[in-house]
């Protein structure tokens, strides 16, 4: 059953958010590789790559409802950090976004009474607190040893095996 407007509207700001999110991690992956820390590069880069196919799960969702996907207009941040651990809590602050947008997705949805949308927002919201438990575990371990090197490369090497 095809979706409202309005959600078709609001899904269409969420795949735009999604590739927006993959763009700044694609950013975030060059600063770390200008910091020499291919290891933590490698994991952006990971993510990056499953923005996209967040993106690409949306775009499925709506098709398979005779809905038209718009892509917006992507803007990508400004990156400032002055170290790593920087790098990664803006990481988790675009997280904290995505997962306030799904829910603003999951309130519209409710509002209009589409249930089909269900089983895909509810697989976000998953996804969201994973994300979110993700970063931030990462970002309390930059924390703890902030700009000591050889905790650096150690996360470094952990997060190269580890993928996204």
């Amino acid at each position: 059953m095809k979706m409202s407007e309005d959600l078709e509207v609001g899904f269409g700001r969420q795949i735009t958010r999604e590739f927006g999110s993959a763009m700044l991690y694609r950013q975030l992956a060059i600063e770390l590789e200008l910091r020499d820390l291919p290891g933590m590069a490698s994991w952006m880069r990971a993510h990056a790559t499953e923005e996209l196919g967040h993106a690409d799960r949306l775009i499925a969702h709506l098709v398979a409802r005779g809905n038209h996907p718009l892509i917006g207009d992507i803007t990508v941040p400004s990156i400032k950090a002055d170290n790593v651990t920087e790098l990664f809590e803006i990481a988790l602050e675009a997280e904290q976004e995505i997962s306030e947008a799904i829910r603003e997705l999951y309130r519209l949805a409710e509002e209009q009474g589409d249930i089909d949308s269900r089983p895909t927002i509810d697989w976000f919201i998953s996804e969201q607190i994973e994300e979110e438990d993700t970063v931030g575990e990462i970002v309390g371990r930059l924390r703890m040893v902030e700009e000591d090197g050889s905790g650096l490369l150690r996360i470094d090497a952990e997060l190269a095996s580890s993928g996204a």
